[in-house]
């Protein structure tokens, strides 16, 4: 089983790159949820009954209000903290500098961010009502998370992970 991995890795490395960053991500997702359901539940849930709005964020309360909006924000920044080391260290093997990747990573983890924090005002609401609001809040994270790899990847991948040649060595 070992060598047919290898054997993998070897003939098609940037599907096994894509699919090991995917399988991976799985231990931010699992920081996500987790956040966001302690978020929900213990942290924030005396504000649940505070509506929110801001500039483009519009957090009702049969959406979960101000701690539903913290509750999104708390699990995103958690979730993308883990996500970065994780990313850096075991699918991309980076050794470029930190003081040029992070800068780079964060300005995409806050334009992600403002995105991610929008789409519960669109859709928490509807989907809550076909299917209740734990599931409702739930879904409307793994439609969050389906953006950030549709976002975060390419830019790790060819921007902020980058890594730098090592002196002497060519590449065939």
């Amino acid at each position: 089983m070992i060598q047919v991995l290898k054997n993998f890795k070897a003939k098609h490395y940037e599907l096994y790159e894509f699919i090991l960053f995917n399988l991976l991500s799985n231990i931010a997702t699992i920081t996500n949820f987790i956040v966001l359901n302690i978020g929900n539940s213990i942290l924030f849930k005396s504000l649940t009954d505070t509506a929110f709005s801001f500039w483009i964020f519009n957090y009702k309360t049969e959406s979960g209000g101000l701690g539903g909006f913290l509750a999104f924000l708390l699990s995103f920044f958690c979730a993308q903290a883990v996500n970065f080391i994780v990313q850096r260290n075991l699918v991309f093997n980076s050794n470029n500098k930190l003081g040029s990747a992070i800068p780079i990573y964060l300005l995409t983890v806050m334009i992600v961010y403002v995105i991610c924090l929008y789409i519960p005002t669109l859709v928490l609401e509807p989907i809550s009502a076909i299917v209740g609001s734990f599931w409702g809040v739930n879904l409307t994270n793994a439609i969050n998370i389906l953006v950030q790899v549709i976002i975060i990847y390419p830019v790790l991948k060819f921007v902020v992970m980058k890594k730098i040649p090592e002196p002497g060595v060519t590449k065939n």
